[in-house]
């Protein structure tokens, strides 16, 4: 799956354009490699997004399609 498209359906971020935009900023690393928005995501990968002054860490437990609201948050694991 896309790492935009991953991003959205986790809501890490809330639409698809805006993670690609994020994505071409250079602010999203997967593994410790800067990553553009059609990277593919796979289970165990970690990625990394720089949010303004503050970093956020998650690694990859669930790549899907689609997921409802309440379970997005089961796709990943927040790393410290």
């Amino acid at each position: 799956m896309r790492l935009d498209k991953w991003l959205k359906v986790s809501r890490l971020i809330k639409r698809r354009t805006v993670a690609k935009e994020v994505c071409d900023a250079g602010r999203i690393s997967v593994n410790g490699r800067v990553a553009k928005a059609g990277t593919d995501i796979a289970v165990g990968d970690t990625i990394s997004v720089v949010f303004g002054n503050r970093t956020q860490t998650v690694k990859v437990l669930i790549v899907a399609e689609s997921m409802r609201a309440e379970l997005s948050d089961t796709m990943y694991e927040e790393l410290a």
